[in-house]
């Protein structure tokens, strides 16, 4: 069993949810299915291995570098490296 992704919510208000997501090595999210569209913002570079229903996919983050995901994605995401990887979310309702 892999340790527990930490997030910690900053905002969460009537327009968006604003979550710091910090993965220490081998810790993931556990599946879950995303109910807003949402943007990562990557505060390390690092890789993600992305659990999906259409199989593994692997993800370079760069940091600053964010990008966009519509409602519905569903998946688990782990931390394969030897280091710490940490992103913000910020979900839009």
């Amino acid at each position: 069993m892999r340790p527990q992704a930490l997030s910690t919510i900053q905002v969460d208000d009537e327009r968006v949810i604003v979550t710091e997501w910090r993965f220490p090595p081998g810790a993931e999210t556990g599946w879950h299915t995303h109910a807003h569209n949402y943007v990562v913002v990557p505060m390390t570079d690092g890789s993600l291995v992305l659990e999906t229903d259409e199989g593994i996919k692997s993800t370079q983050l760069i940091k600053g570098s964010a990008y966009a995901r519509q409602v519905g994605v569903r998946h688990n995401v782990i931390n394969p490296g030897p280091g710490e990887v940490i992103f913000v979310e910020v979900e839009t309702r």
